[in-house]
Formats: C-alpha cells, structure tokens, sequence
C-alpha cells in the first residue's frame, strides 16, 4: 500500500498508469461509449450547412476611357487587377452596403429565423451574416465568395448575387466620383477660357500672343481630360473576370459529425480521467 501511494504521488510512473488502467478500463469505456452516443445525438440535431462559392478576379482598376482615347497611356485596362485591385474588391464584397444589399434582397432576417420585434435583431443578423459568408483572397490574386446556408440553392444564389453586386457598387463609386470631377472641370475649363477672353481684348504683343498659345494649350488638356471623366460617367463596364459561378452544393459542409462523435467522446473520457485521479488521491489519504 505504501508503495502504492509512492508510485501515485510525485514519483508517478508508467506502472502506476498501467494499474489506474486495470481497475478503471470498464468506466472508462463505459464513458467513452456514452460520450460518443451523446456525441451522435447532438450531431445529428445540428442542421446541416451547405457551402457553395464563387470566384472572381478583380479588373484593372485603371480609367478605362484614358486606356482607350490616350495612345500615350502605356497600361492596358484589359489586364487583370493587381493586388490593390484585389484588396479594393475584398473590401467592396465585405463593405456594410453590400450586406445591406444582399440582406434585403434575399430577406435574410427572415431566412434566418430573426424576428425584427425582438431585442438586438440587426446584431444577430450581422453575426450570422459574417458567420456564413465569408470572403477572402485566393493564392492568384482572385477573391472567393463563400456562402454556408441550410439550403443549397439559397447558397449559390446568394454568392452569385454578390459577385454581380460587386459591378453595381463598383459602377456607382467610379459615377459618383467622376460627377464631382466633371463639375470641378467644368468650372475651371469656363474660368481658362475667360481669362483668354481677357487677354484677347488686350494690345496684340508677343508676350500676350505666347500667354494665350499657352493658355488654349492648357484649355485643350482640360477639355479632353473632361471629355474622358464624362465617359467614365456613363460607362457600363464589368468591374470583374467571373471565374467559377456558384453552384448548389449535393454534399454539407458542416458539421462533420465523425469529428464531433471523437471530439465528445475523447472529451468525457479526459474529464473522467482527471475526476478519477483526484478520487483517488484522495481515498489513499
């Protein structure tokens, strides 16, 4: 007995293992087998996700009426995006206005079992949004749009919708910004071309012939430069390359019961492991 409480203290070795082993396998087993058909149960009650996803890649971000109207432009907008390019797409996808976007469309709160009368509703639908939608960079600079839903079809909807979202925010961002552009050129080109009246009126000179040579040069840069902010106003260009479209999904993706049934099992039988040990130092002192 004495060398028993030896071998179970500080001086534990493997022979005590193998004893603990002996007098307790039956338990353990027993709470192996429990865990795993408790495991089993709570596996097979969780609803099944199906994952569908889409991939991208981002365009050339550069103005694509420079590319076509300026032969001296050396960058093709036909190329495909750079990385900033990709950072911009990912922030696009993952941006508040394309979950707004993609909620409304497709009800979510709703689909998700939220009610809108209940307490903190829009926080749990943005933490099971960013639950089951994720997006992320690909090793080839392409953007992948992955989407998790109880419902294959909803997935794959879902995802593909994104990826044509992606074109209309883009569109909007490049319109709204070439609106304020073309009315701050429209404003200096109406002030360049009043001050070559001014100088027109005055005595005909070299210096005031040479100041109005430069200034309608100046005019001429402004003027095409405006003339291509208002082409990339109205532009209808894809903003993308679609590489795989979302397609319904015939397998889950989660959960992976094998996983959670040895997961739970191997779980409960640790617990008992340490519950053990500490019943039996304490029954030898």
């Amino acid at each position: 007995m004495q060398e028993e409480r030896k071998t179970l203290g500080n001086n534990y070795n493997s022979e005590a293992s193998l004893r603990f082993f002996r007098r307790w396998w039956k338990l353990l087993l027993g709470v192996f087998v429990v865990g795993a058909i408790v495991s089993a149960i709570a596996a097979w009650m969780i609803k099944p996700l199906f994952k569908s996803s889409a991939v991208i890649f981002p365009t050339n971000s550069n103005r694509l009426s420079k590319a076509i109207m300026d032969y001296h432009y050396s960058l093709d907008f036909m190329d495909y995006g750079i990385e900033r390019d990709c950072e911009y797409a990912i922030q696009i996808l993952s941006s508040k206005r394309m979950q707004q976007a993609v909620c409304n469309h497709f009800n979510l709160m709703e689909h998700y079992g939220i009610s809108a009368s209940e307490a903190h509703c829009q926080f749990k639908l943005d933490e099971q949004y960013k639950s089951n939608i994720s997006v992320k960079r690909t090793e080839f600079l392409g953007v992948e749009i992955g989407v998790l839903d109880q419902d294959p079809q909803w997935a794959a909807d879902i995802a593909n919708y994104m990826a044509t979202m992606y074109d209309t925010l883009c569109r909007e961002i490049h319109h709204d910004r070439a609106v304020s552009a073309a009315e701050v050129m429209d404003g200096v080109c109406a002030e360049m071309e009043r001050e070559i009246d001014s100088l027109s009126q005055l005595p005909t000179t070299a210096w005031r012939t040479k100041l109005i040579a430069d200034k309608c040069e100046q005019l001429a840069d402004l003027q095409t430069r405006n003339t291509q902010t208002r082409v990339d106003k109205d532009l209808s260009v894809s903003y993308k390359y679609s590489v795989d479209q979302a397609t319904p999904a015939d397998k889950k993706a989660y959960p992976k019961r094998l996983l959670i049934i040895l997961g739970g099992s191997l779980g409960a039988v640790v617990v008992c492991i340490f519950a053990l040990l500490i019943f039996v130092k304490k029954e030898e002192e």
